[in-house]
């Protein structure tokens, strides 16, 4: 089953093209993606955990990027109520420095900037979703 798609290619890799040019100017980098609109911050992320679910399609693991989008993704047992059994959280700037590859899974949950539970909590198969 394909996933519906919100936001469009043109939006969503112009909102994940200047995150990634702000972030990668220099020593502000950092500090310049976060000083984008809140808008194009949004339309990344919630663009990047689209293509993950259509990449990584299933609902064995629950994507949460508070505070701009949640997706289920990865085949396995699927849950349907509760919290699920596999859940992966993180902050937007860790989000789309995985999905752009400025980080790898491994350093982002080895410093504590992802918070991954279950045993197929795990996107390293996955990242970068930016080629």
């Amino acid at each position: 089953m394909s996933i519906k798609r919100r936001i469009s290619d043109d939006d969503g890799r112009a909102a994940l093209e200047s995150w990634f040019r702000a972030r990668s100017a220099g020593a502000d980098g950092a500090e310049g993606a976060a000083a984008l609109p809140r808008s194009t911050r949004a339309t990344a992320v919630r663009y990047t955990l689209e293509e993950l679910a259509t990449r990584a399609p299933g609902n064995s693991v629950e994507v949460r990027v508070p505070p701009f989008g949640v997706c289920q993704c990865v085949e396995g047992p699927r849950h349907t109520r509760g919290t699920p059994p596999n859940v992966i959280e993180m902050d937007p700037a860790t989000w789309l420095e995985l999905a752009t590859g400025l980080t790898d899974w491994e350093a982002a949950v080895g410093t504590g900037k992802v918070l991954a539970s279950g045993s197929r909590a795990n996107l390293s198969e996955w990242m970068p979703l930016r080629s």
